[in-house]
């Protein structure tokens, strides 16, 4: 019989972890790359759908782009049929970027296989199971939030 210890486990899933987000991301450049946007776009679009609204200026530092490139990424956004501007009620020479109504469903229709294998691949798990995989995703998400505000306070 084969013993492993905490440390063995704690290794193996932190190890998941980080192997988890590098193929997550090996992903999502795939599917920038197929659907004719880049990463940036998409993040801009996550973004959006996550928010419903922003500035300009909120979309370039979310996704680390200078103003002038943040304007070339929503040009391409427009085009696409993705985004659409309107002018700012609380700023007249401002404007506020929000998704298209039709785009969540058409991002969503991209999406449709990688969410079939997920609901596969997670209602194969016991309630007790999804429970425990439910709180790690969360907690995962509190810490990476947490760290996220300490590298902008340190700015």
């Amino acid at each position: 019989m084969i013993t492993t210890t905490k440390a063995e486990l704690t290794q193996r899933a932190l190890q998941a972890v980080a192997e988890y987000g590098a193929h997550l991301t090996m992903f999502r450049n795939a599917m920038s790359e197929w659907a004719g946007l880049n990463v940036t776009d998409m993040e801009c679009l996550r973004f959006l759908f996550l928010k419903g609204v922003a500035t300009p200026t909120e979309l370039a530092r979310h996704t680390g782009l200078t103003s002038g490139a943040a304007t070339a990424m929503l040009d391409r956004l427009e085009k696409a049929g993705l985004i659409e501007r309107q002018p700012n009620p609380d700023d007249r020479r401002g404007i506020l970027i929000t998704p298209v109504p039709s785009a969540a469903e058409r991002v969503r229709s991209w999406f449709a296989s990688a969410r079939d294998a997920q609901e596969e691949l997670i209602s194969s798990y016991a309630e007790s199971e999804l429970e425990i995989i439910a709180d790690v995703f969360e907690r995962f998400t509190q810490l990476w939030d947490q760290e996220r505000e300490k590298l902008q306070r340190e700015k």
